[in-house]
């Protein structure tokens, strides 16, 4: 059977009109005679895409139970066994209710896929997995629906749907996406210019990526080596010269001047893997790419014009970049040199630019960071091989007579052998040495240092060039094996190092202890002084060895700006170990500067809460406190009254008065106490196992009757609690819900088990709180949205959850289905593992 195949409409945001284009494209498919169902299509109450459902088929949904609600769902069963053309399925990262076939929607969607149902659906941008992070710092919102990329990657085809942020905002004002009520908060939070035009640009980068993808895989399918110009790639062609910054920038402005413009640098490299090059240099250029946005490839090839010329085809480049050569103009007699190259064999469909620079014409010479060649023990057998051998050779062919071609043969291997342990000077010697028993023992005349033969010369001068040639081969070779080695050790530490600076997790310990255990120290120092005058201190130190309280007692000593240095003792290190050693020195001052930017932060953090705190307890005292008592003193005032003869009626209403500011009063006194009970932490609860209904109703005693409705089935198990805190919280929380529930809809509290918890959910009607303000509703002092001064100081809330994180608990908001606001308090069952109760403090405080 054939895979169906899928059709996604991709939002740049909500209420763009996905899904208004997904029945657009059905109701086109209908009116060409496909057979076209809605699987599922939600319309959110949006009169204009409810009435294009009219006219199309729709699957009956599926109804499922869940926590005391009815919840609809995409019956897949029966779009299955209805088997049409087309499926239409709205919302491709929705969650589904627990007892459903799949977690997720997209899963549904792949079974119909595999049936060969073809899928039209549609997604926001936001729920894709990879872009979670990036959606969270624009917005302040974490998604909590996602669907994998992959899923949307596969797709046969992705359609955007767009609109400007302006005409997004005005389609919002007028009430076309959400109801009147949620406009407001709407506008000004999750759909702000800025958030809808960082968005938009996410879905425009997103498909346009996904088009060069295609665009590529089509290039090599059909074998198309011709550059199509979609758009502007320059790749830079780099020597690790210090000509390539010019050339970098020089792309960069090139790149602007095309709409998408990129910018590619490229360094070919020797296929043996060794090159001339400063690392110190690529690794500057590599990021001064990175900075203005382009990318760096390191190539390898040994032809550089036509590995250059393959990675700017391969990368269906428009431009290349080159510098002017540096070689010198006696230089020219080897090569047109790689910019004439390149520009020659480049074809109509690439533009060289060969750019001139200050480094033209002063030869291309680049530094070569040398290292030691060969270890000392073969150095001291070359130079036995090289000295001694050729005489112990001669005494011992002076006995046997193998000719002169032979006794050549075996001076040269013993050359060669020189060589292999020594390395160049060795070998030379042993030419030198060999060259003059050959002369003097083997070649006509005979004991004389003149030579009769011409042959014999050129034999003898074969014998040194060869020699000296294998000599040099092998000090090259060994001279480049310890560079390699070296230079790929120092690229593990920076390697190292730039992950640590990432990731934030090298304390200034731990990487003291990292300098003293790769460079084999006694110990490790950071210091620094305030002045040029002032003394050293030390602002961390690890190792057994002594302390040291001044850079120059250290064996060695890296300077890391004017007023500290990175101090270790225990031996002198080579030159060639200070350029990692510096990095090192400048990570630890990073680290020590990370750490106290953290401080400052953390203290900056707890005195501006402490203010906030007060503030806030100041206004409440002043405020929220005043107005009840300023009710009571005026209710006393006029009992006290003796120009007024109050009726019954009269003396009881202001003696509810009365009772009502003294009832708010101890509520708001209660809060304010709790609160700071929290903030210093003397919240101990006294935990024992206790049934729900015990607790939960006392805690409705406060609202007015038939403000609220219980349902707590007996059934449930016992719970983890301190009774105290528990009806305390509970209390808050129906009291909050009453608040805000409109007349005529009670707040229902209701309670369920779930695994080794119990669930405790106080459900309103209210106008519900937006996603990102769900968090803010539980800080101390917080009123959401256009609540009155005189409901309360805003600690409610607060308190509860620091009641149920006491007992191990959790409390969060949900949104309620169908309109307003769930508070979930999640408890711990009896018998459960307590893994969210807190420690017990040492300071008692009752419940």
């Amino acid at each position: 059977m054939a895979r169906g195949k899928l059709r996604i409409h991709l939002g740049a945001a909500p209420g763009v009109g996905k899904t208004y284009a997904m029945l657009s494209e059905a109701h086109r498919r209908v009116g060409r005679g496909t057979d076209c169902v809605v699987g599922f299509v939600e319309h959110h109450g949006r009169p204009r895409t409810e009435v294009m459902l009219h006219g199309l088929e729709q699957v009956p949904r599926r109804e499922l139970e869940y926590r005391g609600g009815v919840f609809p769902e995409m019956d897949l069963d029966a779009v299955l066994a209805r088997r049409p053309q087309v499926a239409l399925v709205d919302e491709l990262a929705h969650t589904n209710v627990p007892g459903s076939r799949n977690a997720k929607r997209w899963q549904d969607v792949e079974e119909l896929l595999a049936a060969g149902i073809d899928v039209v659906s549609t997604v926001n941008i936001q729920h894709l997995e990879s872009l979670g992070d990036v959606v969270e710092s624009i917005t302040g919102v974490r998604q909590q629906e996602t669907v994998p990329d992959e899923v949307v990657r596969r797709a046969d085809q992705v359609e955007l749907v767009d609109m400007t942020p302006e005409a997004l905002r005005r389609r919002m004002a007028h009430g076309n996406i959400y109801q009147p009520d949620k406009v407001d908060a709407a506008l000004s939070n999750y759909f702000r210019p800025g958030n809808l035009t960082a968005l938009r640009e996410l879905a425009l980068l997103w498909v346009a990526d996904r088009v060069d993808a295609h665009l590529t895989q089509y290039r090599s399918e059909h074998r198309v080596s011709a550059i199509w110009g979609s758009r502007e790639r320059i790749v830079v062609g780099l020597t690790g010269g210090p000509e390539g910054r010019t050339l970098i920038r020089r792309g960069a402005r090139l790149a602007e001047k095309g709409a998408g413009g990129e910018v590619l640098a490229v360094y070919i490299a020797r296929s043996d893997g060794l090159t001339s090059a400063s690392p110190k240099e690529l690794a500057l250029q590599r990021t001064l790419v990175e900075d203005l946005g382009g990318t760096f490839h390191h190539v390898v090839g040994d032809d550089i014009p036509a590995a250059l010329l393959a990675f700017a085809r391969g990368a269906n480049a428009t431009q290349i970049v080159l510098g002017s050569s540096r070689r010198k103009t006696w230089q020219y007699v080897f090569g047109p040199g790689v910019g004439a190259t390149v520009a020659r064999e480049s074809g109509p469909d690439l533009d060289v630019h060969i750019v001139t620079h200050d480094e033209v014409a002063k030869g291309r010479g680049l530094p070569v960071a040398r290292g030691a060649r060969l270890g000392r023990s073969r150095r001291v057998w070359g130079w036995i091989a090289g000295v001694a051998g050729p005489p112990l050779l001669a005494v011992l062919l002076n006995t046997v007579d193998l000719g002169l071609a032979n006794d050549m043969l075996l001076f040269l291997a013993l050359t060669v052998a020189a060589a292999l342990l020594g390395g160049l000077l060795p070998a030379l010697a042993s030419a030198a040495v060999g060259s003059l028993l050959l002369n003097y023992f083997y070649t006509p005349p005979l004991h004389r240092w003149t030579i009769a033969d011409p042959k014999n010369i050129v034999a003898i001068v074969i014998f040194v060039a060869v020699g000296v040639a294998v000599a040099s081969v092998v000090d090259l070779a060994a001279r480049r094996t310890h560079q390699a080695a070296r230079l790929r050790a120092e690229s593990e530490i920076l390697a190292f190092l730039a992950g640590n600076v990432l990731r934030g997790e090298t304390g200034l310990e731990d990487l003291l202890e990292r300098v003293r255990e790769t460079f084999g120290m006694e110990s490790a120092a950071l210091l620094e002084r305030a002045g040029d005058v002032e003394p050293w201190t030390c602002a961390g130190r690890v190792g057994p060895g002594r302390p040291v309280e001044r850079p120059d007692q250290a064996d060695v000593d890296i300077p890391v700006g004017d007023h500290m240095a990175l101090a270790l003792t225990g031996r002198v290190l080579p030159a060639e170990d200070r350029r990692v050693l510096a990095a090192f020195a400048a990570q630890a001052a990073v680290v020590l500067d990370r750490r106290r930017l953290q401080e400052e932060a953390d203290r900056a953090r707890t005195l501006a809460e402490g203010n906030r705190i007060r503030t806030a307890l100041l206004a409440a005292v002043s405020h929220d406190l005043r107005t009840p008592l300023a009710g009571i003193k005026a209710a006393v005032t006029s009992l006290r009254s003796e120009d007024v003869e109050w009726s019954e009626e009269d003396r009881a209403e202001l003696l509810e008065g009365i009772e009502e500011g003294a009832d708010r009063l101890d509520h708001l006194v209660g809060n304010l106490l709790d609160m700071s009970r929290l903030q210093t932490g003397t919240v101990t609860p006294l935990i024992r196992e206790i049934d729900l209904d015990e607790v939960v109703p006392m805690a409705l005693g406060g609202v007015p009757e038939g403000s609220a409705g219980l349902d707590v089935p007996e059934t449930l198990p016992m719970v983890a609690v301190d009774p105290g805190l528990l009806e305390r919280a509970v209390a808050n929380l129906v009291e909050n819900a009453v608040k805000y529930s409109p007349p005529g809809a009670p707040v229902l509290v209701t309670a369920s088990a779930l695994a080794d918890r119990v669930e405790v959910r106080v459900v309103d009607r209210g106008p519900g709180v937006p996603d990102e303000a769900k968090e803010r509703i539980f800080e101390p002092f917080q009123r959401h949205g256009d609540a009155p001064r005189g409901a309360g100081v805003g600690l409610g809330l607060a308190v509860a959850r620091g009641f149920a994180e006491a007992m191990g608990g959790t409390l969060n908001a949900e949104d309620t289905p169908g309109g307003g606001l769930t508070m979930v308090l999640t408890l711990r069952a009896a018998g459960a593992r307590p893994e969210l109760q807190p420690a017990a403090e040492p300071e008692r405080q009752t419940s």
